[in-house]
Formats: C-alpha cells, sequence, structure tokens
C-alpha cells in the first residue's frame, strides 16, 4: 500500500471518529432521541453512578472482546480511537453546546438533530471505508452480514440498532425514568437512526467515502 494511501486511511479514520463523537454531544444536547447505541449508553448511564465517557470505555472495550474472538481485521487504529476518546468527545461537546445555547426552543432543537442525523452517517462511513477498525459496536453489523450471506450489512445494522433501542428503553423505565426523560432518550431522532443509519451509511460509501478513498 502506498504511504500517501495509508495517510488517506489514517485521516479519515481520525475525522471519522472525532466526528461521531461531536454529534453523540449534539444528539444528547437536542434531547429528541438519541442514536441506537446510545439509547443502550443512556440506559446504562441510568443505572450505573460512573461519567459517561469513562462508562462508554468500558462498555465498548466488553464488545471490543466480541470482535476480537469473531474477527479481529475490524479492529485497527479507529477501534481505538474510538474507544477511548469518542465517550469523552460527546460529553465535551454536550457541555459546551448547554454553555452556549440556553434553553433552545424546538427548531432549534430539531435543527441540531437533523445535523447530528447526517454527520454521524457520514462519518460512520468515512471510517469504515478507511478500513483501519471500526468501533467495537458497529463491528458487529459488519460481522453479521459477513458471516452470513443473506441480510446486507443495512438489515444488520437495522436489526442490531432495534435491539438497542429495546434494552435502552428497559434500563431507563429499571433505572425510574419519566415519560419526559424517555422521550428524551427515545424520540425522533432514535426512530430515524434506527431505521435509516443503515442506509445513509451504505449512501455516504458510495457517493462520498469510496470516491474519496479511491480519487
Amino acid at each position: 500500500m502506498n504511504p500517501d494511501n495509508m495517510k488517506k486511511r489514517i485521516l479519515m479514520s481520525v475525522i471519522g471518529v472525532v466526528v461521531s463523537g461531536i454529534s453523540v454531544g449534539m444528539f444528547k444536547f437536542a434531547a429528541l432521541g438519541v442514536d441506537p447505541f446510545q439509547t443502550f449508553m443512556a440506559g446504562t448511564d441510568a443505572l450505573l453512578p460512573i461519567r459517561f465517557g469513562t462508562l462508554y470505555v468500558i462498555v465498548n472495550g466488553l464488545l471490543l472482546l466480541f470482535a476480537i474472538v469473531f474477527d479481529r481485521k475490524k479492529i485497527g487504529i479507529a477501534t481505538l480511537i474510538n474507544l477511548f476518546l469518542l465517550g469523552y468527545i460527546a460529553e465535551y461537546t454536550q457541555y459546551i453546546m448547554r454553555q452556549r445555547l440556553l434553553q433552545p426552543g424546538y427548531p432549534v432543537r430539531f435543527g441540531i438533530l437533523a445535523f447530528a442525523v447526517v454527520i454521524l452517517c457520514l462519518a460512520t462511513s468515512l471510517y469504515f471505508t478507511a478500513d483501519l477498525g471500526v468501533s467495537p459496536y458497529d463491528a458487529l453489523a459488519l460481522i453479521w452480514s459477513q458471516r452470513q450471506n443473506k441480510l446486507p450489512f443495512a438489515a444488520c445494522r437495522v436489526i442490531g440498532d432495534l435491539a438497542s433501542v429495546l434494552i435502552g428503553t428497559l434500563f431507563c423505565v429499571a433505572a425510574g425514568f419519566g415519560l419526559q426523560q424517555v422521550l428524551e432518550v427515545v424520540g425522533i431522532g432514535t426512530v430515524i437512526t434506527a431505521f435509516f443509519m443503515g442506509p445513509l451509511i451504505e449512501f455516504f460509501n458510495v457517493h462520498v467515502a469510496r470516491p474519496l478513498l479511491n480519487r
């Protein structure tokens, strides 16, 4: 592999993970529903008194064991960056937005949500295509789709996302969340990402990330 191509792949991986962290922070700030994996994380966070960034490292470390057992090729630079930084980037992004935007109305929150969905899918596409490792959660759908040829990645991603939403919601209820608190975790943003994140990632794979890498 030529050095220029490797530099491009590393850059795509780093940008993808950092932007993913920023988008997660925006989801949490908009409070209109987070993406499916963050629904699971929010439920887990509600049950365990641990700082979100640290909890993110612990949970993804456990998921990483799955990837190590079934497909070590999914582990790389992006995996480690995601594991140790994404949770803290999301936490810091949410903190900054709370300082800058005090009590935003629904139009602003919906705008932030829409932007977060787009950049999350684009960011995920970038580090998927760079192929220097993916997040432990993303590895689940990739490994599943590659180990059996009946379902495409998009379908595997939708199924996994729906399972994450269900478990995360149950955790939130078990933690004593009221209806308003549950809706801030499981809302319109969750529905959009659960059903459309897989197809949107594939769209960016075809039209942005792969052409960028092979240019």
